[in-house]
């Protein structure tokens, strides 16, 4: 019988309760739908405490529509957005970045997940050159795809870069709650702090279920994402019921508590398989993710019980994520099941 809990993805993880109490209690009599509710007015007032006034916040399903969208506001279709090779905008959406907004998607190589001005400056030319698309965006992913995270100093610096040549820096926020836990700063000083001009801002992954939101700090970039919401097919009818977990989570710290807990389960897991031999950890663990170089025969082994992803077939390399919800006992589990598959 295969564990209740994975270690493959906190997309896996189930709901948090007080997010499920949430729902319930909106759950009562009739309101007006789309986001004209008291609901979805009391979310937003959440996230302007968190994030300040004079922001924009929009509602939506999914990391991918939070993503696409926001590009689509910021972008006309000859420009191109500058990315990291393994960002999820390039390697995850089926091409739906470039199908909403036409443009062209720039990956740059990186060590460590993290884009550096001096690699985006590489991809910065062809200005005013008609032949050439436009660099326009700076997208990052924060924490990244393999679970670094930007440290404000290197965002200020990508920020600045982008500012100073009228370019806009987009980050996606799947996991941002993560990397704030991760760097002990507020929401704000994450992300409104450090320059980036739109969030993608991840709940699904922190205890949600299909709410995501877009967050502009300049008013004047969201003048037309209703329209863009609506023909994307993200537009709720029932907003309250999205706007609730949002209120749920950034309510009694809730985002702070989750993400902290799955980093730290991410930190043991670490400390356990670092007493494994054959077992090597690529990269460093800063928010709720591990990626370990394991045996080959052994992944087979353990995804016999435990469904997870092989991150790199090559070298090889998987990932294992932690949630919420994971406890120390699934993980010491999991590394004990993990130690005797490499052994055998």
């Amino acid at each position: 019988m295969k564990p209740a809990r994975s270690f493959a993805s906190d997309n896996n993880a189930g709901i948090h309760q007080e997010v499920l109490d949430a729902i319930a209690a909106a759950n009562q009599g009739h309101t007006v739908g789309y986001g004209d509710d008291s609901y979805t007015e009391s979310a937003v007032r959440k996230f302007k405490k968190h994030f300040g006034d004079g922001i924009e916040v929009f509602f939506v399903f999914n990391g991918t529509a939070a993503n696409c969208l926001s590009l689509k506001a910021l972008t006309e279709s000859y420009n191109a957005v500058i990315c990291g090779e393994a960002a999820h905008i390039y390697v995850d959406e089926c091409g739906a970045p470039e199908k909403f907004t036409g443009c062209k998607l720039i990956p740059i190589a990186t060590s460590d997940g993290k884009l550096t001005v001096d690699a985006v400056r590489h991809a910065y030319h062809g200005i005013g050159d008609q032949h050439h698309v436009q660099p326009r965006v700076i997208s990052i992913t924060q924490a990244t795809e393999v679970g670094t995270v930007y440290r404000p100093r290197e965002i200020a610096a990508l920020a600045e870069f982008a500012h100073d040549r009228d370019m806009f820096l987009h980050m996606d926020g799947a996991r941002i709650a993560n990397a704030a836990a991760s760097l002990g700063l507020s929401l704000h000083q994450a992300t409104r702090d450090v320059g980036v001009d739109v969030l993608s801002f991840g709940g699904t992954k922190n205890g949600l279920m299909g709410a995501e939101a877009v967050i502009f700090f300049d008013k004047k970039l969201s003048r037309d994402f209703l329209y863009f919401r609506k023909q994307g097919m993200q537009l709720a009818s029932k907003m309250r019921f999205i706007a609730a977990q949002f209120e749920a989570l950034l309510s009694n710290e809730l985002w702070l508590k989750s993400a902290r807990h799955a980093n730290r389960m991410a930190r043991l897991l670490e400390k356990e398989l670092r007493k494994i031999q054959r077992i090597k950890i690529v990269y460093p663990v800063e928010a709720n993710g591990v990626f370990a170089q394991i045996p080959r025969k052994a992944i087979a082994k353990v995804q016999k019980r435990y469904f997870f992803y092989v991150w790199n077939e090559e070298q090889p390399v998987v990932r294992w994520m932690c949630s919420f919800d994971t406890t120390e006992e699934d993980v010491h589990r999991f590394a004990k099941f993990v130690k005797d598959s490499v052994r055998t």
